[in-house]
């Protein structure tokens, strides 16, 4: 639509001009030339970047999350201008990133309970047996993994949480 205000424009100018003009008359057909080319090469870095977005969309709905995140990045800093494929861009990064998130989240709990389970069971050994060395270290690795995990646990759900809230910001 720019393209055609501006076609428009120059075309009236060329038309209002004098005989005495020539100079300006010769670089009109120039100036247009160079429009016709960038608008050319915008609609060619428009597809690329539908391309890339598609590309993107595709991964994600096949749950390769990474490819899907690496084709976003791609898109994001080869070709900024795209601003539409951006924005929709930055919604499948979120959406992607929650999935992604999510899927941890499920895998350390599941861990998680593994680990609890196996710590409790440390600890009825030790009352058993106080004295023992190898049951005390045992243990301590247990409660540093145990710990390690509810602290992974603990930030992943803070990551899903401030995706939903960013999620519904952007509505």
């Amino acid at each position: 639509m720019d393209f055609y205000f501006v076609f428009f424009s120059l075309s009236c100018t060329f038309a209002d001009m004098k005989k005495n003009d020539l100079p300006v008359k010769l670089i009109m057909p120039f100036a247009l030339a160079v429009l016709l080319l960038t608008t050319a090469c915008q609609q060619k870095e428009n597809n690329e970047a539908k391309k890339l977005l598609q590309e993107a969309q595709t991964a994600y709905s096949e749950e390769r999350y990474d490819e899907a995140l690496a084709t976003i990045e791609q898109l994001r800093h080869d070709h900024p201008e795209a601003i539409d494929e951006r924005r929709a861009a930055l919604t499948l990064f979120q959406n992607v990133s929650l999935k992604q998130a999510q899927a941890d989240l499920a895998h350390t709990d599941s861990l998680l309970q593994k680990v609890n389970q196996r710590h409790q069971t440390l600890q009825q050994q030790m009352k058993q047996n106080p004295y023992s060395k190898e049951l005390e270290r045992n243990l301590t690795q247990a409660r540093q993994l145990r710990d390690s995990l509810q602290i992974r646990w603990s930030a992943l759900g803070a990551k899903i949480r401030l995706i939903h809230k960013r999620q519904e910001d952007m509505r």
